[in-house]
């Protein structure tokens, strides 16, 4: 009598574990995935409104199955560390500028190619849409283990600006210390135009301004409106397009992953949609943070065409030497011209 009373026990004991188990993983499986996103800049600036935008309607058609994120301002990581973190699984994504991850995927330096300087949105586009674009996006998927989301977000037009001398010309340049935001073709041009290049994460710069660390920097309207760095000291803008500024969408190929072909399906197709009002918004916003920056004082100064164009080809006379410092491959010099129309 024990013992059918102890095996019938044991039965409804052995059910329950297995209810208790298949309950257990289907709370699990039901379970939203997380999707953390890393952001140097703050919240205010337009590519963490385009992130925040692009989370909110995901969050939605997922219908919550996708849970996120986003961690402003260096939170997490500055845009040079997030790289590493994407592959080593410490956040599932980020939109680095490109300048940032050139220590691991050197010709993502393609921007800084001579032929790229003082080029327009619709002209750049022609290499960061085309054949050049394609060919890192292969890269970044090969060397940094992370999934390219799609199109990249344009920063827009980068400039010098300074503290205590106003620009009026490269030669301008000559002596000053500038804040570069990374990448080692960045560095060649500063050298090129005869500064003193400084590297110091985007976070640090008011601090670093308002101490006098360095006499410029590179960067965008919007960033320094962004930031008001005039409160820490910037005055002048020398505007000569000398780049223009590309953010791209990646997720760490563990967090791509987890998901299911529809959910990978939905944030491909999600970004597609939105894409292109995204880089409206940030032309825009570049023009009206020139217009906040004229507002609180500080001086701009507008390069010459004909000055930019003679820089250029002065620069282009050393792309094969500068391609080779920067680490840049031939075959990916030659992408880049073949989408130029091979022009200077």
């Amino acid at each position: 009598m024990r013992q059918g009373i102890s095996r019938r026990t044991f039965g409804l004991a052995t059910a329950a574990t297995v209810v208790t188990g298949f309950s257990i993983i289907r709370a699990r499986a039901d379970e939203p995935i997380r999707l953390r996103c890393s952001l140097d800049t703050a919240p205010s600036h337009l590519r963490n409104v385009s992130v925040a935008d692009y989370f909110g309607k995901l969050e939605a058609a997922s219908g919550g199955r996708i849970k996120t994120e986003i961690f402003h301002s260096g939170q997490l990581f500055a845009d040079l560390d997030v790289a590493k973190a994407l592959m080593q699984g410490q956040v599932e994504m980020a939109v680095p500028g490109a300048w940032t991850i050139t220590g691991f995927v050197p010709d993502a330096d393609f921007f800084q190619l001579p032929a790229m300087y003082g080029r327009s949105l619709i002209e750049a586009h022609k290499a960061i849409d085309g054949t050049a674009g394609a060919r890192l996006g292969q890269e970044i998927e090969q060397k940094l283990r992370s999934h390219v989301l799609g199109s990249w977000l344009d920063l827009g037009y980068q400039n010098w600006y300074t503290t205590h001398k106003q620009i009026n010309s490269l030669d301008d340049l000559k002596g000053m210390k500038i804040r570069s935001p990374g990448g080692a073709g960045i560095t060649w041009r500063i050298k090129f135009a005869g500064g003193l290049p400084n590297t110091t994460a985007w976070p640090n710069v008011p601090l670093a301004i308002s101490q006098g660390t360095f006499d410029g920097l590179i960067s965008t309207n919007q960033s320094l409106q962004a930031a008001k760095l005039w409160e820490a000291g910037a005055k002048y803008t020398f505007e000569d397009h000398q780049f223009i500024g590309e953010y791209i969408p990646m997720v760490s190929n563990a967090f791509w992953g987890k998901l299911t072909p529809d959910l990978q399906k939905l944030m491909t197709d999600l970004w597609a949609q939105n894409i292109g009002g995204y880089r409206a918004n940030m032309e825009a916003g570049q023009i009206e943070a020139r217009k906040v920056m004229l507002e609180h004082g500080m001086v701009f100064v507008d390069a010459k065409p004909a000055d930019t164009l003679a820089f250029r080809k002065r620069m282009m006379a050393e792309q094969d030497q500068a391609a080779k410092e920067i680490k840049v491959s031939p075959e990916m010099v030659k992408a880049v011209m073949l989408d130029l129309g091979g022009t200077a």
